[in-house]
């Protein structure tokens, strides 16, 4: 994935390779992606030429590190696009039971597994675990896309819902019968690559709006 976006914008991807949970819960993820952040920004990187992207729990792991960055005083990206984010660890949006009879990859019951393993005894409703409580005022324009087969269709939803409600520039998606992050399937979806090209003409614009367009 990271390549298929790189491929489409030009640009280097950066992977972060974030600590994992049960070992590592919550905030080690948001924690570990702050940092990488603010290493390229003292590398001279200017925060107008990064864009975010990442998918299902990543998605969510965007959202919540624009939201850390903000509370640190960051500057924003210049844009985030996120594939299918998880992004209520309380897993109580209407998708997650109205869509599970069409989700091939994921149930209800595994992510309530994972969010226990994730948080600990952290409150589901923690603002940098589950962006949807977060208040996203002055976050970087949010480009979302989804599938209708999904039961983090509301999380996506909802996400855009709440970003537009605090007035971020938000894009949303929602690709009719296709399963999550569809997108990964590019090269046999013609849905995923038309996706993907979507997401890249997103971040390429907002390049092209920041003062620096060298884009990483």
């Amino acid at each position: 994935m990271p390549a298929e976006v790189s491929r489409r914008t030009g640009a280097r991807a950066v992977c972060v390779d974030y600590r994992l949970a049960p070992e590592h819960p919550f905030p080690a993820a948001v924690d570990d992606a702050l940092a990488v952040y603010r290493a390229l920004l003292d590398d001279g990187t200017p925060s107008s030429a990064i864009a975010f992207v990442g998918e299902s729990a990543g998605g969510g792991l965007v959202a919540a590190t624009l939201v850390a960055a903000k509370d640190a005083g960051l500057p924003q990206p210049a844009s985030a696009t996120v594939f299918s984010p998880w992004a209520d660890l309380t897993v109580s949006g209407d998708s997650a039971t109205s869509k599970a009879a069409v989700d091939a990859s994921l149930t209800p019951e595994g992510l309530r597994t994972r969010a226990r393993d994730y948080l600990g005894t952290t409150d589901p409703t923690t603002p940098h675990a589950s962006p949807v409580f977060a208040d996203l005022t002055g976050l970087a324009p949010l480009f979302i896309q989804v599938g209708s087969y999904e039961i983090l269709l509301d999380d996506a939803v909802r996400l855009a819902a709440r970003a537009a409600e605090h007035d971020v520039h938000v894009e949303l998606q929602v690709w009719p019968e296709v399963p999550h992050v569809f997108q990964a399937f590019a090269a046999l979806l013609d849905e995923g690559a038309a996706a993907l090209d979507a997401a890249g003409a997103f971040i390429r614009a907002r390049w092209a709006d920041g003062a620096d367009t060298s884009g990483e």
